[in-house]
């Protein structure tokens, strides 16, 4: 049984040795946090040990660094272990600047929810996203084993450099944790404009209840690429408002944003504010036999129950209706 050392029982890395553990391997934790590390050991994720377990680690064992980066940072340069090493930091540059002496790859999986820490940890979390393997200065022999352990999560491995890793992920990720952030800063300035706040900016900021220092520490890593993707995201914004190439910046909005999933039918349904209603939709759901591919509760300002927003594939919607209907909730248009 190869064993797995994972240094960082967050949301990140207690998943990660969930999903190892389910594909035979044994699981060692460590954290800083020793709360951390005890939820991570009550779900089962690991057994509990100590940074000097990666020492008696052999050839075809792995550690994992799932800190923030600068911890991984901090610990590259001094490590002394026979296995293969790989991180799950946000930012690559940085880290695959330290010299060390292991065997190490740089990854990145294209994963994570907006809560926090080992409780809110799943086997399931990598199943079907991107998860990038960074070839600089990496044997073809570990890549090759890194790619078939991503691919053993159930995520799909990308190879690509440091470089190109950061500024991708400036766009895709760090920017629009900056974006959140500010667009809720600007909109709590407006005396009306939080309490009018929908489904659409609750979407567009769902984000914002990441972590803080964690997104601090990765931005700073990440600074150059961030400003560059920031400076480019002006430059449009100018160009659509005050240049009149608003219609046209919508338009291939709308085309791109359908590249990125299959379209999907959204089923919107009353819920009171009343013990077993969550049940209810269960029964419905299990009663129409439909696969949801998401879902998001909207609760009334004041309590009074809210809005459960189900997402289904389109030709699913009218059976997903249907049984709702006979259990008695009342549907929105």
């Amino acid at each position: 049984m190869p064993r797995a050392f994972i240094s960082g029982t967050g949301l990140i890395g207690t998943s990660v040795a969930l999903g190892l553990a389910a594909n035979g391997w044994q699981t060692l934790g460590w954290d800083p946090d020793n709360d951390r590390l005890m939820a991570a050991v009550d779900t089962g994720a690991v057994i509990a040990s100590e940074p000097s377990a990666v020492e008696s680690l052999a050839v075809e064992d792995l550690v994992v660094f799932a800190g923030p980066p600068k911890t991984v940072i901090d610990s590259l340069g001094t490590l002394d272990t026979q296995a293969l090493v790989v991180d799950v930091a946000a930012v690559k540059g940085p880290v695959l600047e330290v010299e060390t002496s292991v065997r190490f790859v740089g990854t990145h999986p294209m994963a994570g929810r907006e809560q926090s820490g080992p409780e809110a940890a799943s086997a399931g979390l990598f199943r079907g996203t991107a998860w990038v393997v960074t070839t600089d200065g990496a044997s073809d022999e570990d890549l090759e084993r890194v790619a078939g352990i991503v691919n053993d999560l159930g995520a799909r491995p990308v190879m690509m450099t440091a470089a190109a890793h950061d500024a991708a992920v400036a766009r895709v990720s760090h920017l629009p944790q900056l974006l959140a952030a500010t667009l809720l800063e600007s909109a709590a300035t407006d005396p009306h404009a939080m309490e009018l706040a929908a489904g659409s900016f609750r979407d567009l900021t769902r984000v914002a209840s990441s972590d803080p220092a964690m997104w601090l520490d990765i931005i700073e890593l990440n600074e150059d690429a961030v400003v560059a993707a920031a400076e480019e995201l002006k430059t449009a914004l100018d160009a659509a408002v005050i240049g009149h190439e608003l219609e046209e910046t919508l338009k291939q909005a709308r085309a791109l944003r359908a590249t990125l999933g299959p379209a999907l039918a959204q089923v919107r349904v009353s819920l009171e504010d009343k013990p077993g209603e969550l049940a209810r939709v269960g029964e419905a759901l299990a009663a129409s036999g439909v696969d949801v591919r998401d879902l998001q509760l909207r609760h009334a300002p004041h309590g009074g129950g809210g809005v459960l927003t189900l997402s289904v594939r389109p030709g699913e919607a009218g059976a997903l209706a249907a049984a709702l209907g006979d259990v008695g909730f009342l549907l929105i248009d």
